[in-house]
């Protein structure tokens, strides 16, 4: 068992243009390659766990979401970050998955797949329902990005805000490495 740092995609580390899975789509947020970079030297594995509800809603296909991610891994392969996982809910919200966020199925299927230890392991995402999925799944903590100034460390650790992903990985750090 390992602590992971689950990443939301878009939003988080690409901008989030509606459904962004085309090569023109794709923009990596400034300060995305710090953060990951704070985040690994620290000692988390990295994983993405993203709804991508435009496969279910019939938007674009399977081969477009690798396509789109395959643009994000020659980034972080070049800037010495590697993925320990993707994990990716394809279905619309009505399909009432388990793996849809904010229900936790990607990352208890991190725990089965992949050896993360759950109560260790922090979620940072641009929504809330990233927060609660990390909160269903028995996260130590979440990490909201895009808003406000980064709260002190120390508060509840579900109820933290950065303004970026650098930040949030500071905040993150602020509550001890893994």
């Amino acid at each position: 068992m390992r602590p992971f740092v689950f990443l939301d995609r878009d939003g988080t580390l690409v901008r989030d243009s509606g459904y962004p899975h085309r090569r023109e789509d794709y923009s990596l947020l400034p300060g995305v390659l710090e953060g990951l970079q704070l985040l690994a030297k620290a000692g988390y594995a990295l994983a993405l766990a993203t709804n991508q509800s435009g496969i279910g809603r019939g938007l674009f296909q399977a081969a477009d979401l690798q396509r789109f991610q395959d643009l994000l891994l020659t980034d972080l392969t070049a800037a010495g970050i590697e993925l320990a996982a993707t994990l990716v809910c394809p279905h619309e919200p009505a399909a009432g998955c388990a793996c849809r966020k904010p229900a936790p199925g990607l990352l208890l299927r991190a725990r089965d797949e992949f050896g993360a230890d759950l109560a260790a392991s922090w979620m940072i995402g641009d929504r809330a329902h990233d927060v609660l999925a990390a909160r269903r799944a028995g996260c130590r903590g979440a990490v909201r990005v895009g808003v406000g100034a980064p709260a002190p460390a120390r508060g509840d650790p579900f109820a933290l805000e950065a303004p970026d992903l650098p930040a949030a990985a500071r905040l993150l750090l602020g509550y001890g490495a893994p």
